[in-house]
Parts: structure tokens; sequence; C-alpha cells
């Protein structure tokens, strides 16, 4: 402050610019300080696994689920994450009927977890020959790649584990050889499948990693809801369906529903701009003011 006193009461330029950049030098300081202080969870820290799978909504709906896969994958790029498609399947008639993927890097869970939830799009629909508003939900899940970490065991008798053609589009003999697997766990009724791998082993050990990770997250959540219970009467909490609008008519505007942080530039949104819904994500969730998501009401246009 003395030296930008002295830069403003002398009028010189180069001393208040110097005490400008040495704001922001401490600004990003404060932020990444702060960062670090919300993503202090257990797994924070881990590599994650995201699934999307499309929900009401028809066609729509499963192009809004590839939206999202490709809205997260370029999120992925921008902050240098490594990316693994792990199953992917195509729509009959357009976008996915549904996708898993891992992301690795530092933190990666950590920024993720803000994403878990449905995601709700409002549109004129491409598929609708009278153009028509048409909204569309699609779920994300994202749980953290623990393998390593956390001791998970899955006996082999609570395994019922089938193999497949992975068919799709390649070469001659892509639907020649099962190289899928689909494993369901018995005692959980979770059910796995991975099909982008070459080999059937390679496939199988990419599904029980993502079994475990599964089985670790229920855990997890288990313990949270407990803890939730107990703290119900100190936080807002508002119940519903859906954590995030994606708004294209008759306005454009995505906004979360959780922290009510919102954001205009709709199209930067979809092609991974959303740092500041996760980082709005964080600070409301240290912070105890996180709502639980809701069925969003139409608001008037910004």
């Amino acid at each position: 402050m003395v030296l930008l006193d002295l830069g403003a009461s002398e009028n010189d330029e180069s001393t208040i610019a110097e005490v400008a950049g040495q704001a922001q030098s401490l600004e990003a300081r404060v932020r990444s300080a702060e960062l670090s202080r919300m993503l202090s969870g257990p797994v924070d820290h881990a590599n994650a696994i995201v699934s999307i799978h499309p929900g009401t909504g028809g066609n729509d709906a499963k192009d809004w689920a590839q939206m999202l896969l490709r809205m997260y994958l370029r999120w992925a790029e921008r902050r240098g994450y490594k990316t693994e498609i792990v199953d992917y399947q195509e729509g009959d008639e357009a976008g996915i009927d549904g996708a898993s993927f891992s992301i690795s890097g530092d933190h990666a869970f950590g920024y993720m977890r803000s994403e878990n939830g449905v995601h709700r799009l409002v549109r004129i629909s491409p598929f609708d020959a009278n153009a028509r508003r048409q909204t569309a939900f699609a779920a994300v899940e994202v749980t953290p790649d623990i393998e390593d970490e956390i001791d998970i065991v899955v006996k082999d008798e609570d395994l019922e584990t089938t193999t497949m053609r992975a068919g799709g589009k390649g070469g001659q003999n892509v639907n020649k050889v099962e190289t899928a697997v689909r494993m369901k766990h018995i005692p959980s009724g979770i059910v796995i499948v991975c099909r982008a791998e070459r080999s059937q082993h390679q496939n199988r050990r990419m599904a029980l990693k993502m079994l475990k990770a599964k089985l670790y997250e229920i855990e997890m959540q288990k313990r949270e809801e407990q803890a939730q219970a107990a703290a119900a009467s100190k936080t807002q909490i508002a119940w519903g369906n859906q954590i995030r609008s994606y708004v294209l008519q008759p306005y454009r505007l995505v906004k979360d529903l959780r922290t009510s942080h919102q954001n205009g530039n709709v199209d930067a949104v979809l092609d991974g701009d959303i740092d500041d819904f996760i980082e709005a994500y964080l600070l409301a969730a240290a912070g105890g003011t996180l709502k639980k998501g809701g069925v969003a009401e139409e608001a008037e246009a910004p």
C-alpha cells in the first residue's frame, strides 16, 4: 500500500504497474492456497473415473450426453490432464448411449467430484421438425481411481463375468473376437462393461478397477450421508434432480443450482471452461453453504 501511495502521489506509472503486478501474483498465491485447503479430502488427490449416461429426452438426451463428454475432455485437455476412453456406446440415431473415461492428473477427482449429478439442457431441438424447445437430461457419475491405495476385496465367487464382441467401427475382425467384458458384482448388483481395450485381459482388468472404485464410492457416500444427516438442520438444502442447467433458448445461461454461480457465455462453458463452476462448488462445500440441487424453475432472461 505504501508503494502504491507513493506511485500515485508522484504519478509514477512504472511504480503503479509494479504494484499491480505484485498484487496479481499475491492474488494467485492466495487462490492456490485456498484451493489446496478445499482439495484436502482423503481421495481428492486421486485420478478420476467419469461415466456419462443420457436420461429423459430421447435423441436430445443422447446428443446432450455426447456434448458433456466433449466438454469434460476439453476441460481435461486445458489442464494438461491425460484422458483415456474406457467405454463408448454410440447411439442408434444420435449422440451416445453411454461413455466412461479416466482422467489422470493432480487432484483430478478433487476437481471432478463437483460434476457428479444430473445436468439439464434446454434448447431448440435439432431433432424436432417443428423446431420446438426441448429439455434433456444426462447423468454424470464421478468416482476416484483408488485401486492402488485402498484395499477393496472382491471375491471371485461374487463376480459374474461374461464376454461379448466389442462391436462398433473398426477392422474386419472387430466383431469376430469376444474382447469386451461385462462384469457383475452380485452382492451390490453393480454392472461394469468395458470394451475399449483390444484384449479381453485388458478389459477385464479395467472393469475390475472400475468396480473397486464404485464399491469404494458407495462406502464413502454412506459415511457422507451420515455426516449430512447430523448437519441437516444447519445446511441449506434444496431437494430435486439436477445440479446444473444449461439454457440455450429462449436466453443463454448456465447456472449451478447448488451454488447459484452462473455464466452467460454458454459456448465457452461447453468448450470446457468450467473452472469457475468447480471452484464455486469447492468454496461452498468447504464453507458449508452448498445446496443439494433441485428442480429448476424457468428463470427470467438475464
